[in-house]
């Protein structure tokens, strides 16, 4: 069985167990390149940066959604409003196309032993649904399109246009961002007449 769920507080070691398995402190990014200006990012070390990334989920938003598969922790969707990602809110690479208070997706983790059955699907439905529960009138997401080909599991975590278009997302535009030497698309879907 698989089930989605928002990663509040209460959950957060079930994040840290999918983003830095056995290694609490380890992770690169703890999904907070975006969220929090450069030189707060550069300055977290260590144990400070799952800290930091706890903290927007005890101050009411969880950060995203968390995948469970048969109750075990298998894997992450960073989501939440755009407006509260410091970097993305300013980027010039992937601008806002418009005034919409979108939520983003910014990334998906799926741990190595759940990959390949569908998790990254069910992880983006979930993190849709959990946009809607929480009043989002749409969400946006930054994938890159693989054009047939595979992405390493390195490059993985932006998603593919294809991902997202099964989902019900449409493309916007063609961003200047790259991941792995390929163009990120803006990709939206509508969620207020839904």
């Amino acid at each position: 069985m698989i089930e989605v769920l928002p990663a509040t507080s209460d959950r957060f070691q079930d994040v840290s167990s999918i983003l830095a398995p056995g290694k609490p402190g380890s992770a690169a990014c703890w999904c907070l390149s975006y969220r929090i200006p450069g030189p707060e990012f550069n300055a977290l070390a260590g144990d400070e940066r799952p800290a930091r990334l706890r903290r927007f989920a005890e101050e009411g938003t969880p950060p995203g959604v968390i995948g469970y598969v048969d109750g075990e922790a298998a894997g992450w969707c960073s989501v939440s409003p755009r407006s509260g990602h410091h970097r993305l809110a300013r980027s010039r690479t992937i601008p806002a196309v418009d005034g919409v208070p979108v939520w983003s997706i910014i990334c998906f983790v799926v741990r190595p032993p759940f990959r390949r059955r569908g998790l990254g699907a069910r992880l983006l439905h979930g993190a849709v649904d959990y946009a809607r529960a929480s009043g989002a009138p749409a969400v946006e997401a930054y994938p890159v399109d693989p054009g047939g080909g595979r992405l390493s599991s390195a490059l993985a975590y932006v998603g593919t246009t294809g991902l997202f278009e099964s989902a019900g997302f449409e493309r916007v535009v063609e961003t200047a961002s790259k991941s792995g030497g390929l163009t990120r698309w803006l990709m939206r879907r509508n969620l207020a007449a839904q």
